[in-house]
């Protein structure tokens, strides 16, 4: 039986927190397991952030967590997008592959299970990933736990409703173009990219050219910190190598940095509006830096977000539609306009009819860009910006049923400032440091220097001091 003790000491833990308790005999990993699903049940019928129950695997898992491992018997959501845990589904949201179930794990589902963390179900997340709400049509649209009618963003909304309502502590999130920080964003908590090629994606060789990012979300700066280092890696011959530091980003993490020199932008690079509660959140946390030391002055970026945009997307569309190519067969059949939603099908068309020499002239403008960017960075040891322009935006608002790709992909406007870097493949880190007058949360992003969570990571912890959120919840929580 799950007491409320137990059930205040969870809602109130962060994931090294939980672990602790395991490690030193107060709770069980089975005791934990049964205090998730406990809230899982209660919770996710306001939210449908969770559309895998995979209680009996938990069950098993508990039995056999190694309790010295750093997160020992912390219960877990794996993103319902690319990583797979062998039997566990493995749909991307898509109907396309509504029945598939995994039957092998990916490298960093290993180091997961290698770091003590049970799989209590999966996420919900937009068919494939493509939109920076969670509506897929698949599982149905998943809510903010802060306020009714606001998207809790995307792709990673499912984890990031769940963490944010004390569902689970941490769980798994990916990023192609903000989809670890926005939802972050919008829910109040913690989302770090981490640097290209931090976390290997093996078996897969590469994707969106280092674009695409594998990490998690988190309440804490801390329990971000040692996820990455549970499991952050490069394996022989993976196409990107970041330096590695000396000594674990945990324990870097908490030391105080030198006085860094900081850059900062509330001018959105593709002209649009901000809104005045978004510019005040980061200009809030500009005066905090400066209060702890740091050189921090005004820099706006030298980039045609607009332009950039349309190249990066246009990539990303070759290599979704390769990988449908791929996924034909798997599931022995080709995919038709009625396996997938509208925008998937358009991106796919997009996709199949670009040249071979259009696409590598896209990846090759794309390589300059990237380099662009972190020279127009390069005199900073952090830059920091609004995580999304808006505030979040009401359900529908992102819509995958839109048949013209260029005036859905228009609609991510709101993101300027997010994905940028992951062209340039720079660490960046959404943190909950502003609050509208609404109570909904207002997400800052921190981007560092390739190679350099570190930095991010010791000055995240500086604010989550300076300007703590872990009092705050939604009203939708345990």
């Amino acid at each position: 039986m799950v007491t409320d003790s137990l059930l205040k000491t969870y809602a109130e833990s962060d994931a090294l927190d939980l672990a602790g308790l395991v490690r030193s005999g107060q709770v069980s990993p089975a005791e934990l397991v049964e205090v998730a699903i406990t809230l899982v049940e209660r919770l996710n019928p306001a939210l449908n952030a969770v559309i895998h129950r995979l209680y009996d695997m938990a069950r098993t898992q508990a039995e056999t967590v190694d309790k010295s491992a750093p997160f020992a018997g912390v219960p877990f959501l794996l993103k319902e997008l690319a990583s797979s845990w062998t039997g566990a589904p493995n749909t991307n949201s898509c109907f396309y592959l509504k029945d598939v179930v995994a039957d092998f794990d990916t490298e960093v589902v290993r180091r997961m299970k290698a770091a003590g963390l049970v799989l209590v179900g999966k996420s919900n997340a937009p068919e494939n990933g493509w939109s920076i709400t969670t509506e897929p049509k698949l599982y149905g649209v998943t809510k903010n736990p802060w306020k009714d009618g606001i998207t809790p963003g995307g792709s990673s909304g499912g984890a990031a409703a769940a963490i944010a309502s004390r569902m689970v502590p941490i769980a798994e999130a990916s990023d192609g173009a903000g989809s670890i920080r926005i939802p972050a964003s919008c829910c109040g908590i913690v989302g770090l990219k981490p640097s290209r090629g931090r976390v290997s994606l093996a078996p897969f060789g590469d994707y969106w050219y280092g674009g695409a990012y594998f990490l998690c979300c988190s309440r804490t700066v801390r329990d971000t910190a040692a996820y990455l280092d549970a499991v952050a890696g490069a394996l022989p011959g993976d196409p990107y190598t970041p330096p590695v530091p000396d000594g674990s980003w945990l324990s870097l993490s908490t030391r105080a940095p030198k006085k860094l020199r900081i850059g900062f932008s509330i001018t959105p690079p593709n002209g649009t509006a901000i809104d005045a509660e978004v510019k005040a959140a980061v200009l809030a946390t500009v005066a905090a830096l400066e209060r702890l030391g740091h050189h921090v002055e005004e820099h706006d970026m030298a980039l045609d977000a607009t332009t950039v945009w349309k190249t990066y997307t246009n990539m990303t569309c070759v290599q979704t539609a390769a990988t449908f190519d791929y996924l034909e067969t798997v599931i022995g059949r080709p995919v038709t306009p009625g396996d997938v939603e509208a925008v998937t099908w358009a991106i796919i068309e997009r996709g199949r009819s670009t040249s071979g020499t259009r696409h590598i002239s896209d990846v090759e403008q794309l390589r300059q860009i990237g380099r662009d960017i972190v020279g127009d960075l390069g005199a900073y040891d952090l830059f920091i910006t609004p995580t999304l322009t808006q505030l979040p935006r009401p359900f529908g608002y992102y819509d995958m049923s839109e048949t013209d790709i260029d005036r859905y992909n228009a609609k991510w406007a709101d993101s300027v400032f997010a994905f940028p870097f992951n062209i340039s493949g720079q660490p960046a880190i959404s943190l909950p440091l502003g609050w509208s007058k609404g109570g909904v949360p207002i997400g800052v992003q921190l981007v560092g220097r390739y190679g350099d969570e570190a930095t991010v990571l010791a000055a995240a912890a500086q604010l989550e001091q300076e300007m703590p959120w872990k009092e705050r919840r939604p009203p939708v929580s345990a």
